[in-house]
């Protein structure tokens, strides 16, 4: 188990007229509060602020971090959808001082080092996607799936065809998707599932007509399910004038194995703290790459980075037909330099090496836990598969007996030092709960993962008030989570 230690506030451990500091004189004037505007200034001075040594300061937030979790101390089994380990190596070619003393601002001539690496990471995504080009500007995935949308509005508003406002999306789609398009002001127009889970493509067929501006997927699905259709599919929608986009987030098993420009995907949106491993969580930093296939490469957010072959030197252009800018300059850019390293380390051979790996990692917990977890939809998956809850032998939420649910199986989860996958997502099944390894964890972290999953079944079955209890050994237990959201407390 994961050692816990409770840490108060710092407000608590204050003591007045304790202090860890000690400030040298200002050599500037005194500023005085006239030459300030008014609404910078503070009506009253602060009433309450901690007063600590710098020893006391220390220990305390140090065993707050060592309260936290993430993939540096234990498995997380939802890595490459939202936190996948970030080589160290790849940390320190960030800092170096070319990289983190560049400033946007500065001329193009003075930063050809800099465009050069921009260059190059978005021409290797272009070859790993199967398409034309690539802007690395937007600062996130969903940053990313809207400015595609936005590739796509312009494509057709371009042409004079402003009767294409509907966007179709899976009903088994992430929730981005019809957030993104919702923003971008087009309707969302539901298309359903089959039993396996993969896209109707009868219910698909009376969908299409001269309305539609393309159709939003993503392969393999959030059920980690290949959809074998999308031949048929992309055919379907591009004869009707749509245009096909790639929602990114399920890269990571495809990398050089399939690419999404061959399966007829004209637009797409990759996720570099997902599939490329670069740091991601709490809000950032994040990076959403966006790639087009040949056609649509003007379409492309400003500024583009472009190669002038007569003076050989990169530089920025502002295209008339572009979409117009999705960001200030070049998006997070050290979050680019990250992507770069783990590329150049991976290499041509590494690269798919990667995504086999996810999909043999995903398919072994997935084996080794279906007689004791509800799998609606078996076979061969991709990096992820879904759960529906325990079995009803083990008093899952499916039985007549105790009825354990996902959440109390996610909450004791953490008494065993395993941070829970994502519950009820995808919204197909009641009781939901997404497990996605990726290819870093070893066999022995995968094996301790699938022994505690199958001790917590038992647990269920035999003392089912551990997990209707759990956690146990956490610094904060059980919350009431509706109340935490209705009736928040804020302390500044």
């Amino acid at each position: 188990m994961n050692r816990t230690v409770y840490s108060p506030l710092i407000f608590e451990l204050s003591k007045a007229g304790r202090k860890g500091y000690s400030l040298p004189a200002s050599p500037c004037a005194e500023y005085k509060a006239s030459q300030l505007p008014a609404h910078l200034l503070r009506s009253q001075a602060p009433s309450r602020l901690p007063e600590a040594d710098e020893l006391t300061v220390v220990r305390h937030y140090t065993n707050m971090s060592g309260n936290n979790f993430g993939v540096d101390t234990g498995f997380y089994p939802l890595g490459s959808c939202t936190m996948k380990y970030n080589p160290k190596i790849n940390e320190e070619l960030a800092a170096l001082p070319g990289f983190t003393a560049v400033h946007p601002a500065q001329d193009a001539a003075y930063a050809q080092g800099a465009l050069k690496l921009y260059d190059e990471v978005q021409r290797t995504l272009a070859e790993v996607a199967g398409l034309s080009r690539f802007t690395l500007n937007p600062y996130a995935g969903a940053h990313g799936e809207l400015t595609g949308l936005m590739v796509i509005r312009t494509y057709h508003l371009q042409r004079g065809d402003t009767k294409r406002t509907k966007i179709i999306v899976p009903d088994s789609a992430h929730g981005t998707n019809p957030a993104s398009a919702a923003v971008c002001g087009l309707k969302i127009v539901e298309v359903k599932s089959t039993p396996d889970g993969t896209v109707d493509v009868e219910d698909l067929k009376p969908l299409l007509g001269d309305d539609i501006a393309g159709m939003m997927m993503t392969n393999p699905n959030t059920l980690g399910i290949f959809e074998r259709q999308i031949p048929e599919i992309a055919r379907l929608v591009h004869e009707c004038g749509g245009l096909m986009y790639y929602d990114g987030a399920n890269l990571n098993p495809m990398l050089g194995v399939c690419r999404p420009g061959d399966m007829g995907f004209d637009v797409m949106h990759i996720n570099l703290h997902k599939t490329f491993s670069t740091p991601h969580g709490g809000g950032g930093p994040g990076s959403g790459p966006v790639g087009v296939r040949e056609g649509l490469e003007d379409y492309l957010p400003n500024p583009q980075v472009c190669f002038n072959e007569e003076t050989k030197q990169y530089e920025l252009r502002h295209n008339p037909k572009a979409l117009g800018s999705v960001s200030p300059h070049l998006g997070n850019y050290g979050i680019l330099v990250r992507a770069y390293a783990y590329l150049l380390t991976l290499g041509k051979d590494g690269i798919p090496m990667a995504g086999k790996l996810s999909v043999l990692n995903a398919n072994y917990i997935k084996e080794c836990l279906k007689d004791y977890y509800e799998l609606p939809i078996d076979g061969l998956c991709k990096h992820e598969f879904v759960f529906d809850g325990l079995k009803a032998k083990y008093g899952g939420a499916h039985s007549d007996a105790s009825h354990i649910t996902t959440l109390q199986v996610a909450k004791r989860l953490l008494d065993y030092g395993f941070h829970a996958p994502t519950i009820y997502f995808p919204l197909l099944f009641h009781e939901s709960m997404m497990i996605e390894p990726t290819e870093t964890e070893s066999k022995e972290t995968l094996d301790a993962f699938i022994e505690v999953m199958k001790k917590i079944a038992q647990e269920a079955l035999e003392q089912p008030e551990l997990l209707q209890n759990a956690p146990h050994s956490t610094p904060v237990r059980r919350l009431d989570d509706v109340k935490a959201v209705k009736d928040a407390k804020f302390s500044f």
